[in-house]
């Protein structure tokens, strides 16, 4: 079988009923090309074997979902995607990994301020807003986003300046922090640095 080729529509139909007998079709079909693929990501063979398997439980637990009319190849390779993702970021929420990765990539850490203010990617930035304190996340709103100075967000939220200043570092850290953790743009970047050094 070419295995640049898709799987018939016949044996696509057969998995999203849930045939045993289509689905290891499908994964002998695609899983060595996805293996290779995993391993070159993540560089460790175990981890890639179990990437690998994850990949094709998830196949198998959302068949339902199969859209016919769509390469199986591509939704295939987008479940491993976010498998990958998610092994990067529950290796990020360990102290001593987010530590490893601030204190080796401050230049892309540094990098976050531009990356707050770009509209295309006010998803993560309204997240990370969310997480603020009510008055941290005004200070944020009015000096980041709307542009107006210290002085002039004091006197809208009748505070100091210097009020405005110390919250405004407070809230730009905790926005750099969730940023940089929770986008897969950053973690994918930080991931490539670590692998090529």
């Amino acid at each position: 079988m070419n295995k640049s080729t898709e799987v018939g529509l016949d044996t696509i139909s057969l998995l999203k009923s849930g045939n045993r007998a289509a689905f290891d079709e499908v994964y002998h079909h695609y899983s060595s090309n996805l293996y290779l693929r995993i391993l070159k990501m993540v560089k460790v063979q175990e981890v890639a074997d179990e990437l690998l398997q994850d990949v094709f439980l998830k196949v198998w637990l959302k068949r339902d979902l199969i859209d016919e009319h769509q390469p199986i190849k591509a939704w295939i390779y987008k479940i491993a995607q976010n498998c990958i993702y998610d092994h990067y970021r529950l290796l990020a929420k360990d102290a001593k990994m987010r530590q490893y990765l601030i204190d080796h990539y401050s230049e892309l850490y540094n990098e976050t301020e531009e990356y707050l203010l770009d509209k295309e990617r006010r998803a993560v930035l309204n997240l990370a807003l969310d997480r603020l304190p009510e008055k941290r996340k005004q200070i944020f709103m009015l000096c980041r986003i709307e542009g107006k100075s210290y002085e002039e967000a004091a006197s809208i939220l009748n505070i100091s300046p210097s009020t405005v200043s110390n919250q405004l570092v407070k809230a730009t850290k905790s926005m750099r922090d969730y940023v940089f953790f929770h986008s897969k743009e950053f973690m994918i970047f930080a991931i490539a640095l670590h692998l090529n050094k």
